[in-house]
């Protein structure tokens, strides 16, 4: 046993290679790792998540699917519901008798024109329209959240926004690699070892802002974006005074999830590898006792990694599988 409002829930073990041991080679290999899904086609949705901010989600129902608990799912940063992570825990929840929802955070999966705002990591508007039209619209009574790195740390600080106001329909949360200390994660990226990652993620923002100024021409100060050199520096120019927040560590300070993760009151799953390569594990180790809350901390796995060798069908990523049961064990 593990959490201990959840007793039904036992995690497997995690076997990890002996040439994954290291955070990087886990980390590009699981992210490369070519990959085969059973999932049925998804039904666009639409959700109206604020008066100006439409998202896009893909519903996958199962046959009597008010009687079936559902699951919400949502992306890292620049990911989106098609990200191999996405369609793989899908896939699993499916098996096991889940609705899935594969949700796209604002701006991501080519819906830069359905909002004038951009989006953050602790942003969670888009998350609690969701969760709130399925409870209210759909009469869904078994919902769960389930983020991976960006969309784990959304989940945590939205369930603990909620706190002791959490509808009875959230049953839980399950968190895979979730940047809970923004700014932690914003150093530790800039570090030499991680420009691949951080190279990656600023190219992909600018490029996904430069996109949307077909829409949005006054969306930023361009000049500004094309100087910027790192993340750091793209949260203290763009982020930061976009949302209101001033700056990079008034954002971080903000958005990050570590904060509220004590006022969390649904049980939650975090699932977390020590050696992840730009999340440290130091605040995981820190955050005060919460009966809610449990920690499944691996060795190794790096960011959203957690590759193993296996048998069966898509079984090879344990950090998905583990998260699956913990809902199941609750629904």
């Amino acid at each position: 046993m593990l959490h201990p409002l959840v007793p039904r829930f036992s995690p497997q073990p995690f076997v990890v290679p002996q040439l994954l041991r290291t955070a990087h080679a886990m980390t590009i290999f699981a992210a490369l790792y070519q990959r085969e899904f059973d999932l049925p086609e998804g039904e666009r949705r639409e959700f109206q998540t604020e008066p100006d901010t439409t998202i896009v989600a893909y519903c996958h129902w199962q046959t009597d699917w008010l009687q079936h608990p559902t699951i919400i799912q949502i992306h890292g940063l620049e990911g989106d519901s098609e990200r191999h992570y996405m369609l793989g825990t899908a896939s699993k929840a499916w098996r096991a008798g889940f609705n899935v929802i594969r949700m796209n955070v604002r701006n991501c999966g080519g819906t830069e024109h359905l909002t004038p705002t951009l989006y953050h990591s602790g942003l969670t508007t888009d998350a609690r329209g969701v969760l709130f039209e399925l409870i209210e619209k759909d009469q869904l009574q078994n919902i769960f959240l389930l983020g991976f790195s960006m969309g784990a740390n959304q989940s945590l600080k939205l369930a603990g926004e909620l706190g002791e106001a959490a509808p009875p329909q959230l049953k839980g949360i399950a968190a895979i690699s979730p940047p809970i200390d923004l700014e932690l994660c914003s150093i530790a990226i800039r570090e030499k070892q991680n420009i691949i990652y951080e190279r990656r993620f600023l190219n992909s923002l600018r490029a996904k802002l430069h996109l949307k100024a077909k829409t949005f021409p006054d969306i930023c100060d361009f000049d500004r974006l094309d100087r910027v050199k790192d993340l750091w520096e793209f949260d203290d120019v763009i982020t930061g005074p976009n949302f209101g927040f001033g700056d990079a560590r008034g954002y971080y300070a903000a958005a990050s999830s570590q904060t509220y993760i004590p006022k969390i009151k649904v049980p939650t799953l975090i699932i977390q590898a020590q050696d992840d390569p730009f999340i440290p594990f130091t605040p995981f180790a820190e955050l005060p006792e919460n009966k809610y809350v449990a920690i499944l901390a691996s060795k190794y796995g790096g960011h959203v990694g957690f590759w193993q060798h296996a048998e069966t069908r898509d079984g090879h990523y344990w950090a998905e599988q583990q998260a699956v049961n913990f809902c199941a064990s609750i629904g």
